[in-house]
């Protein structure tokens, strides 16, 4: 019998049957998703990056911003395989199943940012000041834009999610520019997102890491971030009734060149931006990953090709599990001291930057993780323990 965990960080485990396997190709996404997510965030050292694995210092796009909304879309895909499950439930199992959800996984994120508790400051431990803990982060966004979207497409089914994306996107668009302060109201400084942030959060429980109090992960900011999840989810229900076939690629390449049309006509009045998360931004890494799909589709459904698909299924089981364990596997590995620096830095220096240049042993050290990961992964599979929420 295949064993199926919740998060031993949200619930005690429980035993139960393994679902019906989904569609490959959608399965594929979801661990290369999270195996390139493991890599931009584990470089060796954040000071020697090769620029694709770095994120756009504002305006702009690279490899490496279509991470986190592939992570949105696919967790949309997956709600698409449960659609029939929650409409034959009554009105509050539904509620009970989404806000539960939800809210467990709000707290794994915030467990996550308060991990490990201690910090090694001045050769000695201290217990952080929890009183400036984050709020928000990777795993809370997606916990709100999942809660949201399974609302959405519960309630207002395709047709009203549709509408509900189209006004979601052209509403956040007016508000980030009527209200942010001109004549820049999409800077770092004066966006709207950073102002309705500030006006629910103390400015020392937002992140930091822009040089001034500032959430990428905000409040406003993840009204447009549910429109991903919700293009997963139409998606997955299109691939469900049209087939793995010809004729379904070429449909989603059609709408590949429709979103990244739009994306870049927008670009002129919103530019693209993941930290605010804009409206051209969406458009753009929703098409972007409709064209992976379609190219995934392509080799393993259409010509069949499919020995290589293993190691991203392995990703693709555990997904949120194998993302929570890689960041607090590193965090550990900080507060392990030799000398004067943490045992990460220790590998990391005697282990790969003593014989290749900074770039390429930073990403070595990336791609040697993320493999660690990988055999944590395959090790589970094999057990067939799978970790939900």
């Amino acid at each position: 019998m295949n064993k199926t965990f919740t998060s031993p960080v949200a619930a005690s485990p429980k035993l139960t049957t393994l679902k019906a396997p989904r569609y490959l190709a959608l399965d594929v996404l979801r661990g290369m998703t999270i195996a390139l997510m493991i890599v931009v965030n584990t470089p060796g050292s954040w000071e020697t990056v090769y620029a694709p694995f770095r994120h756009a210092e504002w305006h702009g796009f690279t490899i490496t911003d279509l991470v986190f909304p592939t992570f949105l879309f696919v967790v949309g895909n997956a709600l698409s395989f449960s659609r029939r499950k929650f409409e034959q439930q009554d009105n509050r199992a539904f509620l009970t199943k989404v806000l539960t959800r939800t809210a467990l996984i709000f707290l794994i994120g915030l467990f996550l940012n308060a991990y490990p508790f201690v910090t090694f400051s001045e050769g000695s431990f201290q217990l952080k000041d929890f009183s400036a803990l984050r709020i928000m982060g990777v795993l809370q966004r997606i916990a709100l834009c999942y809660g949201l979207a399974a609302l959405v497409v519960h309630y207002l089914k395709i047709r009203g999610a549709v509408v509900f994306s189209g006004l979601a996107l052209v509403t956040y668009w007016a508000i980030m520019y009527w209200a942010g302060n001109h004549p820049d109201p999409f800077s770092l400084a004066n966006n709207a997102a950073l102002k309705f942030d500030l006006l629910l959060l103390p400015a020392k429980n937002l992140y930091k890491g822009y040089g001034i109090p500032f959430d990428p992960e905000g409040l406003l900011s993840t009204l447009p971030a549910v429109v991903n999840v919700i293009a997963g989810y139409l998606t997955g229900v299109f691939i469900q009734k049209r087939g793995n076939n010809l004729k379904t690629i070429m449909s989603l390449n059609w709408m590949v060149v429709i979103l990244i049309v739009v994306a870049q006509l927008w670009n002129i009045y919103f530019p693209i931006n993941k930290p605010i998360w804009t409206s051209s931004y969406v458009l753009h890494t929703v098409g972007l990953d409709l064209l992976i799909l379609a190219g995934l589709m392509f080799i393993i459904e259409v010509l069949s090709i499919k020995k290589w698909t293993y190691f991203f299924e392995v990703f693709g089981r555990n997904p949120l599990f194998i993302y929570a364990l890689s960041g607090m596997i590193v965090k550990t590995l900080s507060l392990i001291r030799i000398g004067d620096q943490g045992l990460q830095g220790w590998i990391y220096q005697n282990g790969y930057a003593n014989w290749l240049d900074g770039n390429n042993a930073s990403l070595l050290f990336a791609i040697s993780y993320m493999l660690v990961l990988w055999l944590i992964g395959y090790w589970l599979d094999r057990k067939r323990v799978y970790i939900k929420v």
